[in-house]
């Protein structure tokens, strides 16, 4: 019987294997070996992404939400000597731009253009300042909003990428131009300034920081500025402030305190006004800067605001020179008011106070003729009177007779043609030219007629301000020594040990009365501005400085003198005056320069009284010292 065959799938009834059903396994295989392939390709991504960089993209993504920010200090006040606030912070409402949250730089400040005013200059500079200090850097684009544009910013900054409204501070100058030229102003860093940073300081990279450029606000610029504090945020994703997550504080700024008194300041610019010049007033032992005043000035506020090219150009231009402290940066002929140095250096040469002298109105020396600013001369005059009426011609004769070394020697000690510093900015210190200063300078040797020059406080000899009041305050303290500061923190050691100058009392002293009666004797050049009560006279003299070369003048002398407001107002004399309060105890000097103003007497003079008598009413040495409340001072 035959056997019954089994039905086998995979072959054919001649018992071969299906050649195509091995094939479609193989496949399969080939397949799930594939997809397992991949699959075990992106497990291992998965493992590698999600346990192996897991801190890494942790640390991406905590970033995305987490953002770190500087904290800007709060800067450092300016305070005078009794606390009132010369330079302070306020609120500023800002706008700040971050270009590579920004999608289209363009797209976005065209819609915030729809919110606030952007000029065609700030647009320009925001697209340059973004090329050049790369995305990631923050940008003012406009600050001092009124809290109406900013709270419109606020409510729109969701459509406005990259932007993000700041709350800040900005520097404020209560005073304006009165304490300008001291106080200084403060303005963006430049490229300049992060150069020459031997360790960049963070606070550089702040939007709308500044640094000190002028006065004060650079000298303790370091000191002023603070550091800088961090913040951490947690943002969404149009940058806006979810929560803060911690917080390092900033450490404000140091206060600096001047021995300035504000309100004698005050009084100094309002004594300028209309005028082109310098008052200093100082303590007479001390060498305190009590006020220091220079005009025209500036205000320190619009570098804040912001100044338009029109008008940084008209202040550049300007001819009288609004940003130039003309107190320490100034140099003038101190013309007559140096006489008295003179004298002095005549009664150390052995001339007799009681020698008299006549003026005839001119005296000759070769082939020059010298003449004196009264026409037809004083008369026989002694060494008080040559200072109380201010003779020329004694002092061409004084000169003529002791020369010119005996005279510089006098000069130096009371500080004339020597470094006379407050460590401001920009200072100068003049000249009192000898023969070997000439031929280092020019080559050329000393001439007789220049010492007669020299002897009215003309030809090379120029003083500042500051120096003519140093060398006031030595003559009314009795021949000891001032070193000026400004800054109640340091008081320079040659400042609390005075030295004696090498000048005999008696000289000081006859020179002094002399001072005393040119202001309250009724022939003194400045009887006019006395004061009537005793206890607040003050003696003082007066000088006017020639700015034209000598053949101008005479020239005039022969064709008729021109009076000084008939011309042009460059070509006019400088009035100046120095003098010192009381008379019985000086405690206050004080010098007055006038660019051009033309008289000593009429012009400077005033000026010195409303000054000095405002020192004796509110008498400022007399009060103590207000130090800041939180105790803390450069």
């Amino acid at each position: 019987m035959r056997k019954k065959r089994t039905f086998r799938p995979d072959r054919r009834p001649d018992g071969r294997e299906d050649s195509q059903l091995g094939n479609l396994t193989r496949r399969a295989a080939l397949l799930g070996a594939a997809q397992l392939a991949v699959f075990g390709g992106l497990a291992g991504r998965v493992y590698y992404l999600q346990v192996i960089e897991s801190d890494e993209y942790k640390l991406l993504a905590e970033e995305n939400r987490i953002s770190l920010r500087l904290v800007a200090p709060q800067r450092g006040r300016i305070l005078d000597r009794f606390g009132t606030e010369l330079a302070t912070s306020r609120q500023n409402f800002q706008v700040v731009l971050v270009p590579e949250r920004s999608e289209s730089l363009a797209d976005t400040l065209d819609a915030l253009a729809t919110l606030i005013p952007i000029s065609d200059a700030q647009y320009a500079r925001i697209l340059k300042e973004a090329k050049s200090y790369g995305g990631n850097v923050p940008l003012v684009v406009a600050d001092n909003l009124s809290w109406e544009q900013f709270a419109q910013i606020n409510v729109n900054s969701p459509r406005l990428r990259g932007i993000q409204p700041v709350v800040g501070e900005t520097r404020d100058y209560p005073f304006g131009p009165d304490v300008a030229h001291l106080v200084g102003y403060v303005a963006a860093p430049t490229r300049s300034d992060l150069a020459s940073a031997k360790t960049p300081d963070p606070l550089f990279r702040l939007p709308g920081f500044k640094v000190g450029r002028s006065g004060v606000e650079q000298i303790h610029d370091a000191a002023l500025r603070g550091s800088a504090g961090s913040q951490r945020v947690e943002v969404n994703a149009y940058d806006r402030v979810i929560r803060e997550l911690s917080v390092q504080p900033a450490i404000a700024g140091r206060d600096v305190q001047l021995t300035l008194d504000n309100t004698l300041q005050r009084a100094s610019v309002a004594a300028l006004e209309g005028e082109t010049g310098a008052v200093v007033c100082m303590g007479v032992e001390s060498g305190e800067i009590l006020a220091m005043a220079s005009t025209p000035g500036f205000d320190p506020n619009a570098f804040n605001i912001g100044l338009t090219n029109t008008q940084w150009q008209t202040l550049l231009n300007d001819p009288r020179k609004p940003f130039i402290n003309k107190a320490v940066s100034g140099l003038y002929p101190p013309g007559s008011v140096i006489k008295p140095v003179i004298a002095l250096a005549a009664l150390a040469a052995g001339i007799s106070p009681r020698e008299k002298i006549f003026c005839g109105g001119k005296v000759q020396l070769g082939d020059q003729v010298f003449h004196c600013w009264r026409e037809h001369g004083h008369g026989a005059v002694d060494l008080h009177d040559s200072l109380k009426l201010s003779c020329d011609v004694y002092y061409y004769e004084i000169a003529r007779r002791i020369g010119i070394e005996p005279i510089a020697r006098m000069a130096a000690k009371f500080g004339l043609g020597e470094a006379v510093t407050l460590g401001l900015p920009g200072e100068k210190y003049g000249i009192f030219p000898t023969p070997e200063w000439k031929r280092k300078r020019m080559g050329k040797p000393w001439v007789g007629g220049e010492t007669l020059m020299v002897a009215i406080g003309q030809g090379y000899v120029q003083a500042s301000p500051l120096q003519l009041a140093v060398m006031t305050a030595q003559l009314a303290n009795g021949g000891n020594t001032v070193t000026p500061h400004l800054f109640t923190h340091a008081v320079p050691q040659a400042a609390s040990v005075p030295q004696k100058l090498a000048v005999p009392q008696k000289h000081l002293q006859i020179v002094r009365q002399a001072m005393a009666d040119v202001v309250n004797s009724p022939q003194g050049t400045a009887f006019a501005v006395h004061a009537s009560q005793p206890e607040w006279q003050f003696a003082g003299k007066t000088g006017t400085a020639q700015v034209r070369r000598i053949s101008l003048r005479e020239r005039e002398r022969e064709e008729g003198v021109i009076r000084n407001e008939d011309l042009p107002w460059a070509q006019r004399d400088h009035a100046l005056f120095v003098g010192f309060a009381p008379i019985a105890a000086p405690r206050y000097a004080v010098s007055v320069v006038v660019e051009h103003g033309g008289s000593g007497s009429k012009v400077a003079a005033p000026i010195a009284r409303r000054v000095l008598l405002a020192a004796l009413e509110g008498d400022p040495l007399n009060r103590p010292l207000v130090p800041p409340k939180n105790g803390d001072s450069v």
